[in-house]
């Protein structure tokens, strides 16, 4: 039951009694508002709300079309190889006709070929027999392993159990049940720790070249999102340049880490959201659907001033998206892109003056005030108007947080953040991760270095 406090209500109640009221109603405003904040008109993250909770109302009619494929999509399907590439080869001839039963004899010069595709998982056993000579002289000498023997479990092995705890996000344990029950290679969730701390070893110079090369990029992407260490709270970072991702895992989401990992005078552009450690860079592009969400929430508000002003500023950001959508397919210039948005850029900043007199002053006055940095994309072509790459590359490290918790030491850390920035990395260069990462683990002794800064 809601009951409405009314001016006239309020001016009946004695002096002491009205600053009581007032003050109770704004703070029921205030939790009113926080309640109702959602991934659409705040930066809550969609990953916060809960997993059972029930779905917001969708913004449109629902869509006569059927699930799956859609008419005039590209299908799938597997290219059949040469018959002498096949295991075996197995004729299906009949031996009468359908139709009278008479026997029938030949060969069909073009059969119908269907191929089933199958593995057979069975450990390949290597033995290396070391043996220890004695000389005349009485030294003892034992024969070297070769380079590329590390451990008790090989690079194919290896590699797989390293991908099932980082890229498919399964536990050691389970990665562990997986060798030992399939594989039929005895493992334990100790082992698979061992061999994720042999992985990082591996691939720490890709790491660290493709996180020095970050200082020198033109733009990037950067984006934070909690994570956990033992106890402790940290944060992930995200770093996304035009050919490669970086991660790093440190204790806190100040410019500290900024300035640790790009540096304190980086010249470049940087996308990200209107967090305070970013403004120590000159040359900002803020993101659009964060401001989209915002004024979501304006448009939320109980205000009928800041509900219209709202509605005003997300009409623009409508347009604005509209026409970037079209200058990112080809079908305008980005001089065109820029035309096009001077009219927008225009009513856009006139709104943000206007909302000065309003209960949004503080948003409007902070964008009005900065509102270069809302700009930044139609100075460079190469810049997007949005931190959505950031957004995406993070989504793998959140799903893993809410998995496995965190992680429990400085290794798990390490062990995150190189394989995400190689897996990431993988993805925006479409190399085959399990093959680069295999390649990595079994050249660790040798100079077998594969660089990732130049997409193959």
């Amino acid at each position: 039951m809601s009951i409405e406090v009314t001016e006239e209500m309020i001016a009946g109640l004695s002096p002491e009694a009205q600053v009581i009221v007032r003050a109770l109603l704004a703070r029921i405003e205030e939790l009113e508002t926080q309640l109702n904040k959602t991934s659409k008109n705040s930066s809550k993250p969609p990953s916060a709300s809960h997993p059972h909770a029930k779905p917001e109302p969708p913004p449109k009619p629902k869509s006569d079309r059927k699930r799956g494929g859609q008419p005039g999509h590209d299908r799938f399907q597997r290219e059949l190889v040469s018959a002498s590439e096949c295991d075996e080869v197995i004729p299906c001839k009949p031996t009468a006709c359908r139709g009278c039963g008479t026997r029938l004899k030949g060969s069909d010069k073009n059969p119908l070929r269907k191929q089933v595709h199958d593995i057979v998982i069975q450990p390949i056993i290597t033995e290396y027999q070391q043996h220890r000579l004695v000389c005349r002289c009485g030294v003892s000498t034992c024969g070297q392993l070769p380079e590329d023997v590390v451990g008790e479990t090989g690079p194919v092995l290896s590699t797989v159990l390293v991908l099932l705890t980082s890229w498919l996000r399964a536990s050691r344990r389970k990665a562990a049940l997986f060798s030992s029950d399939i594989c039929n290679v005895p493992c334990s969730a100790g082992h698979v720790s061992a061999l994720e701390a042999r992985a990082t070893a591996a691939l720490k110079d890709n790491y660290d070249e493709l996180a020095t090369a970050l200082a020198g990029q033109s733009n990037l992407a950067i984006d934070e999102t909690p994570f956990k260490c033992g106890p402790a709270k940290t944060w992930l970072w995200t770093f996304v340049a035009a050919s490669f991702t970086v991660f790093v895992l440190r204790p806190t989401r100040k410019a500290i880490v900024l300035c640790e990992t790009i540096g304190s005078e980086f010249a470049g552009s940087i996308n990200c959201d209107r967090a305070k450690m970013y403004f120590r860079f000159a040359k900002l592009q803020w993101c659009w659907a964060h401001l989209k969400r915002d004024f979501q929430a304006m448009i939320d508000s109980k205000d009928n001033q800041v509900r219209r002003l709202g509605q005003d500023l997300m009409r623009e950001t409508k347009k604005l998206f509209a026409e970037y959508a079209r200058c990112r397919d080809g079908t305008i210039s980005h001089a065109t892109l820029k035309r096009n948005l001077r009219p927008v850029r225009k009513k856009v900043e006139a709104l943000l003056l206007r909302g000065f007199g309003t209960g949004a002053h503080g948003t409007c006055k902070q964008l009005y005030d900065h509102k270069d940095h809302l700009w930044t994309f139609l100075k460079d072509p190469d810049v997007e108007p949005t931190n959505n790459g950031a957004e995406r590359s993070l989504r793998h490290g959140v799903i893993w947080r809410k998995l496995s918790h965190g992680t429990q030491s400085e290794r798990g850390n390490r062990f995150v953040e190189t394989m995400l920035t190689i897996i990431e990395t993988c993805r925006q260069q479409k190399r085959p991760v399990a093959e680069f990462v295999k390649h990595a683990i079994q050249n660790q002794k040798r100079t077998g270095f594969v660089s990732l800064l130049n997409n193959p």
